[in-house]
């Protein structure tokens, strides 16, 4: 890490080329607004989130759900709401359809 920088290298969308294909350049502005993108091996978009300029993102949700999406392509299994590493899964499946919250049961939100 370089010191006083970002532990991560940072690249530029001069332009907004690839902003305008991902739908978040902001032609007034001449700028691309927070946009995250989940992309798996195969190209597919998993995920997306975009923010207006005054709201930050939160990197641990990305870290979770890269985690989750990470999972579901080992195992088949799938995540519920708020799923964290190491908590249950769910397995898939006709039986499981409106039964979900048998299975599952939310933390609460302090």
């Amino acid at each position: 890490m370089i010191e006083g920088g970002v532990p991560y290298p940072m690249l530029s969308d001069a332009g907004g080329k690839v902003g305008k294909l991902y739908g978040v350049y902001d032609e007034d502005a001449g700028v691309n607004i927070r946009g995250r993108f989940i992309i798996d091996p195969d190209g597919i978009i998993l995920a997306m989130e975009v923010l207006t300029p005054p709201v930050g993102r939160n990197v641990a949700e990305l870290i979770r759900q890269v985690q989750a999406y990470q999972h579901v392509r080992e195992t088949g299994e799938v995540m519920p709401s708020g799923w964290q590493p190491g908590k249950p899964t769910l397995k898939p499946g006709p039986d499981l359809a409106g039964k979900v919250w048998k299975v599952w049961k939310p933390e609460k939100i302090s």
